[in-house]
């Protein structure tokens, strides 16, 4: 898809972040001399054209008070996984949740959940209640607890930073503040 110098530059400014304003498309608008609903419109319009993979939130959970966080990466069966995938991210701790292709031999899983807690204690017990719940207890799994912080930022369009390989199926997930 060709992008106008004026979509080059909407892209930019989404990608640089919104505004932590009740309206943040209102705000974007004003920068660029558009109606809030033209920002909307031509977001939308990127979007179902596939020049806008996703547009989310980056959240800095530490900030927040969660210093604990872990990968837990499930080898679940192909004709469950979409199933457990769609019902994991409806727990309010699973920020992200995601399929991707198995890479045997060595890596044979294939749904991936963040879960974010206060400590390590509390991930873990919430490990063990999505295994409850979903009925995982036979499902092969590995939790990768953060070790380090990286840098946290939303899409870079355009400079060749763009994931190599997209998750296949993407589920999303909410989070409710409180």
């Amino acid at each position: 898809m060709e992008l106008s110098a004026a979509d080059r530059e909407l892209l930019a400014h989404v990608a640089s972040g919104l505004p932590l304003t009740r309206r943040p498309f209102f705000e974007l608008a004003r920068k660029l001399g558009r109606t809030e609903d033209e920002v909307i419109a031509r977001l939308r319009a990127l979007r179902e054209a596939g020049a806008i993979k996703r547009l989310g939130l980056v959240v800095r959970h530490r900030e927040l008070g969660y210093s604990a966080n872990a990968m837990v990466v499930w080898d679940v069966p192909d004709d469950r996984v979409d199933a457990i995938g769609a019902r994991m991210c409806g727990f309010p701790f699973v920020t992200l949740c995601y399929r991707r292709r198995r890479a045997l031999p060595d890596w044979p899983y294939n749904l991936f959940a963040m879960i974010h807690g206060t400590n390590r204690d509390v991930v873990t017990q919430q490990i063990t209640g999505l295994v409850e719940a979903l009925s995982l207890q036979d499902v092969p799994r590995s939790v990768l607890f953060s070790r380090r912080r990286f840098k946290q930022r939303g899409a870079h369009y355009g400079g060749g930073n763009e994931s190599p390989t997209p998750p296949e199926a993407s589920w999303t997930t909410s989070i409710a503040a409180s």
